[in-house]
């Protein structure tokens, strides 16, 4: 398929700048049979009792640094963990590091260059042990937002609680699973009220969600990996929420691409640890998500190719269409989708 199927032009002031508060404020298309302008808090009433929500309990690390390079200021940003002290990095400028080359965050925070790959990526050292490097984040790293949500070095205070999930707990990501930014303490009483199921499954979301899809054609993108888990105690109880006739409902992308990565064909569901770089298009056949609720995506983007697939290309630019008519919020801060799986 043609990358250029999945372009569309939106208006620069559509995308969010800022969380709205409180977070289930926010929008919801429904896109079904029809489309219906609704709220995040009408969720739980879109739903059926024993119907059951998977959300990923990843936790974004702090994984954005300006240190020095001798006297050069330089920017990285952690990406993908490659052992309990050494990750992979964009770094910028980049043209001039070199392995060997120590960088500064701080007088008890530091690191070498390992290895230097093209496109400003490089292999980062740090002194110490996973503790320490967690404890150097925490005190010297900020949020690594998403390129187009605008802030000044340093970033926004707001933005460490901001772009966190209610429920994150397991640290390792760069980018949060946006998806579950909508939910409160409220909406999810207001779930088990409605006899509403929840699963937690857990995918590091890497710096890779955000990068462009460069190839003209899908089959030539190669799709960027992430590290994955789902235990057994909740693949039993997203199986027997299946057998029981309710739906299973990832929240978002990343819970979707997980729970397809360890479904069988005959849709049941396998505990799951390591690495998914599963590529979903038009072309894919679901084995285990019913629907999904999940942010307005990127133009040309892995995630809006995604959406297509599970709803059809034509439907999913139909309800783009009407989302920029009237004036949903797209991309991490915004407005929402609960999208229905096309027959």
């Amino acid at each position: 398929m043609k990358v250029s199927d999945f372009d569309f032009d939106l208006p620069q002031e559509l995308i969010a700048q800022h969380l709205l508060e409180p977070r289930d404020a926010a929008r919801l298309l429904h896109i079904g049979e029809n489309l219906s302008d609704l709220g995040v808090k009408d969720l739980p009433g879109l739903l059926n009792p024993g119907d059951i929500l998977v959300f990923n309990n990843t936790k974004v690390i702090p994984s954005r640094l300006t240190g020095k390079r001798g006297e050069a200021t330089v920017e990285v940003t952690l990406h993908k963990q490659d052992s309990n002290n050494t990750w992979w990095a964009f770094a910028r400028p980049a043209k001039r590091l070199r392995p060997g080359d120590k960088l500064i965050f701080g007088f008890d925070f530091k690191c070498s260059i390992e290895e230097k790959r093209e496109g400003g990526e490089v292999l980062l050292s740090f002194e110490g042990g996973i503790s320490e490097l967690m404890a150097g984040l925490d005190h010297y790293g900020y949020m690594p937002l998403p390129p187009y949500i605008k802030r000044d070095k340093g970033g926004n205070v707001e933005d460490l609680a901001d772009y966190q999930t209610l429920y994150a707990e397991r640290e390792g990501a760069v980018a949060a699973p946006t998806a579950g930014l909508h939910f409160t303490g409220d909406l999810m009483v207001e779930l088990d009220q409605n006899s509403i199921k929840k699963a937690f499954v857990t995918l590091h979301v890497g710096a890779g969600t955000f990068l462009p899809v460069k190839a003209e054609d899908t089959d030539d993108h190669i799709m960027h990996a992430e590290w994955g888990e789902i235990d057994q105690a909740t693949a039993d109880a997203i199986n027997q929420a299946r057998a029981a006739g309710g739906k299973v409902v990832p929240v978002g992308s990343t819970s979707l691409r997980l729970l397809e990565t360890a479904a069988d064909v005959e849709g049941k569901l396998h505990p799951f640890t390591g690495e998914t770089d599963i590529f979903i298009t038009p072309s894919y056949s679901f084995k285990i998500s019913d629907k999904m609720v999940t942010n307005f995506h990127l133009p040309k983007s892995t995630l809006f190719m995604l959406i297509a697939a599970l709803a059809g290309t034509e439907r999913v630019k139909a309800a783009y269409t009407h989302a920029i008519q009237e004036n949903y919020r797209f991309f991490s801060y915004g407005d929402a989708c609960l999208i229905e799986k096309s027959i």
